[in-house]
């Protein structure tokens, strides 16, 4: 039981970092579905932190570690920023493209970079398991990750941030009603490109969070599983809200938690079911969820519609 409730606190937090990503930018306006692709460049950036910092102080690999997957969770969300603000693009087709991209590109460098120190090494993996070592920490029984720390930290970061301030007030204004918003002098185009990156920024710390929850090496082929999509389920079933995100991220990263601990919980190794049914619960759990109450969500007005200066 123990070990069910440090992988749900993680998954969790990571659900919670990608789904207040995908918030800020559809509050802005943008729908950001990228996130898979962010996470993996985010995670990419991350995990070679690690690997080169093995062996600094632990303050050190951390901050080094965070701030690296969120400059490069940043930049590449800027492809979805300049094309879909400034070029009117689509935000769906964009979105996928910069997922299928995000894997193909992170693989590349990484296997680059493997070539590089050997010639004989064409693999996609990263080990970082001297770094590893840093971000992990013990609270009696519990094994904890300080990822969780900073995630709490940036929820309570983006509850203040979007409710609490001006900035927020105006960022949600262009997601509803960007037309309004500019009438009063909001520049809608710069309140947009803030909100992507923003969640090019927690994407990317996410992606980190997400690749080193388990183990020290992480394939980059693979990608994050889908995780990003899961994280815009935990988004919509949280209504776009913080705090309904935390709890709806909960309930997902106990589904996603079972696939790592289900054969030491009696009850469950009696029903005697595949590894591969824990490992779609989640999803499978997401599809049923949001069938059942997307009928009622109430996305900001304006997501998804171009914004055209002057247009009314």
């Amino acid at each position: 039981m123990t070990l069910l409730i440090q992988y749900t606190l993680l998954y969790a937090s990571v659900l919670i970092l990608v789904a207040l990503g995908g918030c800020f930018s559809e509050h802005s306006g943008i729908i950001n579905l990228g996130l898979e692709g962010i996470m993996v460049i985010g995670a990419m950036g991350g995990a070679l932190t690690l690997k080169a910092l093995g062996d600094f102080p632990a303050v050190v690999i951390i901050i080094a570690t965070v701030l690296a997957a969120a400059i490069c969770g940043m930049i590449y969300s800027m492809l979805l920023a300049v094309a879909c603000i400034y070029f009117k693009s689509d935000q769906t087709i964009i979105g996928t493209a910069m997922n299928i991209l995000g894997t193909a590109l992170a693989t590349v460098i990484v296997k680059a970079i493997n070539i590089s120190n050997n010639p004989d090494d064409v693999s996609s993996n990263v080990q970082y398991i001297q770094g590893k070592k840093a971000l992990v920490f013990s609270v009696g029984d519990f094994r904890l990750n300080h990822f969780m720390i900073i995630t709490f930290i940036l929820l309570v970061v983006s509850y203040i941030l979007l409710y609490k301030t001006r900035f927020g007030l105006r960022l949600m204004a262009c997601g509803e009603h960007p037309q309004a918003a500019d009438s009063v002098g909001i520049n809608v185009y710069t309140m947009r490109l803030k909100g992507v990156l923003i969640s090019g920024i927690l994407g990317g710390i996410g992606g980190i969070a997400y690749i080193t929850a388990g183990v020290s090496e992480w394939k980059f082929e693979n990608g994050v599983a889908g995780f990003g999509f899961l994280a815009l389920a935990v988004m919509i079933f949280g209504q776009w809200k913080p705090h309904r995100i935390a709890l709806a991220a909960l309930l997902f990263g106990c589904f996603r938690a079972l696939s790592n601990v289900y054969s030491g919980l009696d009850f469950l190794t009696s029903l005697n079911l595949s590894s591969t049914i824990y490992n779609m619960m989640p999803y499978i759990i997401s599809l049923i969820i949001l069938a059942l109450t997307s009928g009622n969500s109430r996305a900001p007005k304006a997501e998804g519609i171009p914004y055209e200066k002057g247009k009314r």
